[in-house]
């Protein structure tokens, strides 16, 4: 993929096996973001790294604000998809990275569990007043290049129309 200054990317074909060129640009796009809602409010977290510790400790990567919240309450560890070498998944599983469960658990979608593989939009109650929503973004924004005729506009002159 190749940016010009001021202009969206454009993907060039170097090859005959196009579709693979456009299956990575698209497994690229994928965004996950975790909402947060406790005491404070609501904060929101792009997930980018391997492992997030969260909890109410100073030193967790994802800090909920709640007594009633362990200080290690969760971990979320990414994972990547079948078949997919660019393309992963967030697990998001009960306790420390220890294996030490917190003491409340994990009520996702209204059930308790203790691991569960996240997808768009699970609600994640880590207890009273504090949950979280998962959301994986796909990027809309398609890499194809547009084709000339949607753009066909004939312009007619006024001048031209004109009897004499």
């Amino acid at each position: 993929m190749v940016k010009s200054h001021n202009q969206n990317p454009i993907l060039y074909q170097t090859s005959t096996n196009s579709s693979n060129h456009l299956s990575m640009a698209a497994e690229l796009s994928e965004n996950h973001l975790l909402i947060i809602e406790d005491d404070q409010g609501r904060k929101e977290f792009p997930l980018e790294h391997p492992v997030y510790s969260i909890g109410r400790d100073r030193n967790c990567n994802i800090r909920l604000i709640s007594q009633f919240v362990s200080r290690h309450h969760a971990t979320l560890v990414r994972l990547p998809r079948k078949n997919s070498h660019h393309n992963y998944y967030y697990r998001i599983v009960d306790g420390d990275p220890k294996g030490k469960p917190s003491a409340n658990g994990l009520m996702i979608n209204g059930r308790k569990l203790p691991a569960h593989d996240l997808k768009n939009e699970d609600e994640i109650v880590f207890g009273p007043q504090v949950r979280a929503i998962y959301y994986l973004l796909k990027n809309t924004n398609s890499s194809r290049q547009t084709d000339a005729s949607e753009y066909d506009i004939t312009l007619i002159n006024p001048g031209m129309t004109e009897d004499d």
